[in-house]
């Protein structure tokens, strides 16, 4: 049975105070609105109300200006923050000002309804810890779209804990920058943020690396060295490319996790530490433990709190912002102002970007410092992308070459694929990694190729129609499809 309760409403727009009103009144509550932040204060000061709905933006103060005296004058009210400035930092906000609960708007009244009947039967009291606005200025992630919205919301749930967190995702979607962000933002920012990538030291060497180890220990071992879980004390350690970890690494890391110590290669003495893990992986886990690959304690110990980064071409809506942000960074770094015309933006849109942000950055970096003109054209654009050979699908979300092969598709993908690194090798692992990036273009290739006919494509592929319908699904394969 759902508690019902007194709800204070403040938003400038009468058409959202209307709707909640009525859908907050439908599910039994008792509701006033107000469109001005001084009238919400005074129900408030007054103790009127068991729970506020607010906007952050409103005519006469803003909200998280407002918050810190309400948590203050009365710490067991839950304060739901609603905002158009959907927003990394407008989550980060809400969650240090102490609010229960931010929606970005538009918001779906079902899920407002849920958070309004858990903040009334389970009201809590967050910790507040003011921030530099300098510091809040900065803005780590980019995105307004319904997938970063989740994660901007799972993130400042997460800042201030010590769970574990898992971070997957293919190459490219920024699974570093977000382990900084939950380190940067949180409680342990006062502490050292250390990284290591699994599949870019050799195996023999990981277990040294991870734990430090004494000297004489193997040979070449000269002096002791400290190991990333030292250096990591008190703050966080990022384990990338967890995947690549062998199996006896994997086994040290499990007893590091269960009992909260290790001992050094050579080393006897157990070390106490105490440090956040964060995981990540562009691999399967859960098939690697199918193929005795990877601990399945371990995944467990690991996986406390599940983090999917979406590939840039299911947040295609984003990318305008994205390429705003990277233009932005190139001025700062001495490069000229530029802007990228509608049509431009909209091939990009369309474009599947197999090395995600990381592949969109570089592009962005290269057409500010390559071409004169302020705004780069669409011709530009197409021309970078598939270098003169792309056509584009009209109707479809997929750009693919029409004028190739099944496998000259997948070698032209392969060739943007190294191209994204900028001249750099790709990590360690490629051959792993190269069978999971060839995936994606090989099912849309066929898919393209069967114009949609998944019995057809499923044959040509030689996979059971069901198979290819989950590897569609799991990839997120957009095929342009001709009429039924």
């Amino acid at each position: 049975m759902s508690v019902k309760g007194n709800i204070l409403v403040a938003d400038d727009d009468a058409a959202i105070r209307t709707v909640l009103n009525q859908a907050l009144s439908r599910a039994g509550h008792v509701v006033r609105v107000t469109s001005s932040a001084s009238t919400l204060w005074r129900w408030v000061a007054a103790g009127e109300g068991d729970l506020v709905i607010t906007d952050v933006v409103m005519p006469d103060e803003n909200a998280f200006d407002m918050l810190p005296r309400i948590k203050k004058a009365r710490p067991d009210l839950p304060v739901v923050v609603m905002s158009a400035q959907n927003t990394f930092m407008t989550a980060i906000r809400a969650s240090e000002t102490g609010a229960y609960e931010y929606l970005p708007k538009p918001f779906d009244l079902t899920e407002l309804l849920g958070i309004v009947s858990r903040a009334l039967a389970e009201p809590r009291r967050p910790k507040i810890e003011q921030r530099a606005e300098e510091q809040l200025e900065a803005m780590p992630l980019v995105g307004r779209s319904a997938a970063m919205q989740d994660i901007y919301r799972m993130l400042a749930r997460m800042m201030q804990t010590d769970l574990t967190v898992m971070i997957s995702g293919e190459s490219g979607t920024g699974k570093e920058l977000v382990a900084r962000a939950l380190h940067e933002y949180g409680r342990r920012r006062g502490g050292p943020f250390v990284a290591i990538n699994m599949a870019a030291i050799p195996r023999d060497l990981i277990e040294s690396e991870l734990f430090g180890h004494e000297k004489g220990a193997f040979t070449g071992a000269q002096n002791r060295s400290s190991g990333r879980f030292e250096q990591a004390e008190g703050g966080t350690l990022f384990l990338d490319e967890i995947g690549d970890m062998p199996m006896e690494a994997q086994t040290r890391l499990l007893r590091v996790l269960q009992q909260g110590e290790y001992t050094t290669v050579g080393g006897r003495t157990p070390i106490r530490t105490d440090v956040r893990i964060v995981a990540a992986t562009n691999k399967d886990l859960r098939a690697a433990i199918n193929q005795g690959l990877f601990r399945e304690d371990l995944f467990y110990r690991l996986n406390v709190v599940p983090l999917r980064l979406p590939g840039l071409r299911e947040r295609a809506e984003d990318i305008p912002d994205l390429v705003r942000h990277f233009f932005k960074q190139g001025e700062k770094e001495g490069l000229e102002a530029k802007r990228i015309s509608v049509a431009g933006l909209e091939l990009m849109k369309r474009y599947p970007w197999p090395g995600n942000v990381r592949e969109l950055e570089n592009l962005v970096r290269r057409l500010a410092a390559l071409y004169p003109q302020d705004e780069i054209s669409a011709e530009v654009i197409e021309a970078e992308l598939k270098t003169g050979e792309t056509a584009v699908v009209p109707d479809g979300d997929a750009l693919i070459p029409d004028n190739l092969s099944i496998g000259q598709a997948v070698e032209h993908y392969l060739q943007r694929y190294f191209a994204s690194f900028a001249g750099e090798l790709p990590p360690a692992g490629l051959y792993d990694r190269i069978l999971a990036e060839v995936e994606y273009p090989l099912v849309l290739a066929s898919m393209t190729a069967t114009r949609g006919n998944q019995i057809k494509a499923a044959e040509l592929l030689g996979l059971n129609r069901n198979t290819l319908r989950k590897k569609i699904r799991e990839l997120g394969v957009n095929v342009y499809k001709s009429a039924r």
